[in-house]
């Protein structure tokens, strides 16, 4: 059996990203180079375009993800991940990547797949100097207004499983419920 009649037969013949049924191809998800069933997944041409040329993407597209990131395939669960990463700017993704789970081998291989923006080499460092990484937990060191959100972040308040940002003096992380960007130098490593 073909590799791709094999990833039709797995998908029920259709984009298992959007669910879209036509113009279907096999996409190899990188770093892979080797196209099997276990690497490949089966897509659409929207997704596989938006895909290759970033500056395309229209996230309300990928408003789909919500349903592929709960797939039992890894190959589905790593483009659903980097999917959402790379979007988490529009701010509904980053509460999916939150609720999303992968196990050790599978966040591996899509944190391998991720473009130069997300393997900085300049770590972020809380108020210590201790390089911050992503799941952390921090404590504020000072209190901080929290703007738009009508509530001040007390000195001592623990902020659990954090973001990095692009922007390596600056984390994201829920307060009060409430998901907000906040200067490294005011955290510390917990």
């Amino acid at each position: 059996m073909s590799l791709e009649q094999s990833l039709k037969d797995r998908s029920e013949s259709k984009c298992e990203l959007c669910s879209a049924e036509n113009d279907l191809s096999v996409f190899v998800v990188p770093p892979e180079t080797n196209p099997t069933v276990d690497t490949s997944i089966l897509i659409c041409e929207t997704c596989k375009s938006q895909i290759e040329d970033p500056s395309s993407m229209d996230a309300n597209h990928w408003r789909c993800l919500n349903d592929s990131m709960w797939s039992q395939i890894p190959a589905v669960q790593v483009m659903a991940w980097r999917l959402l990463n790379s979007l988490k700017s529009e701010g509904w993704p980053q509460d999916l990547l939150d609720m999303m789970y992968l196990e050790d081998e599978t966040k591996k291989w899509a944190m391998a797949g991720v473009g130069p923006g997300a393997d900085n080499d300049e770590p972020t460092l809380d108020v210590n100097g201790t390089a911050l990484n992503n799941g952390d937990s921090v404590t504020l060191v000072k209190d901080l207004v929290i703007q738009g959100a009508n509530f001040t972040a007390k000195r001592g308040t623990l902020v659990k499983g954090i973001s990095l940002t692009d922007d390596t003096s600056q984390i994201e992380g829920r307060i009060n419920g409430t998901r907000i960007v906040l200067r490294a130098a005011y955290m510390k490593k917990a």
